[in-house]
């Protein structure tokens, strides 16, 4: 799950992904990258809500999306993008984007730069 899925969930929007993770959370097993917990989290303003989702993430499993293998890979794979004239402006997009190709994860989001990447990387989009 992409952070642009969790946040749409912590802020109680309903749309396609939102109700996707609703359903997988109880369904299947859920990934969470390091990083995107990270920009989870520190998008509480309040003690209270930071608490409250920390315990509601705790239970997922949360797997290490960097080291020197993947940062070289998604430096490989920004550089082929913009060779086709794609531009992906956020690091930790490629970072995720290419984490879940390696390990052939489905990626749920809501974000324009894995539409961009997708078109032209093997990324695997979740679709219900």
């Amino acid at each position: 799950m992409d952070t642009s899925v969790w946040i749409d969930f912590f802020n109680g929007l309903e749309n396609k992904q939102t109700e996707n993770l609703d359903r997988i959370l109880s369904e299947k097993t859920v990934l969470v990258g390091d990083i995107i917990l990270a920009e989870i989290l520190q998008g509480f303003d309040s003690d209270k809500d930071f608490r409250l989702a920390k315990q509601a993430l705790e239970p997922l499993d949360c797997v290490h999306l960097g080291g020197k293998s993947l940062a070289i890979k998604a430096a490989s794979n920004f550089r082929s993008l913009r060779a086709k004239g794609v531009t992906i402006r956020k690091t930790v997009e490629m970072l995720i984007g290419s984490w879940c190709i390696e390990h052939e994860v489905e990626l749920l989001h809501n974000d324009k730069y894995f539409n961009q990447i997708v078109t032209h990387l093997p990324l695997q989009i979740y679709s219900d």
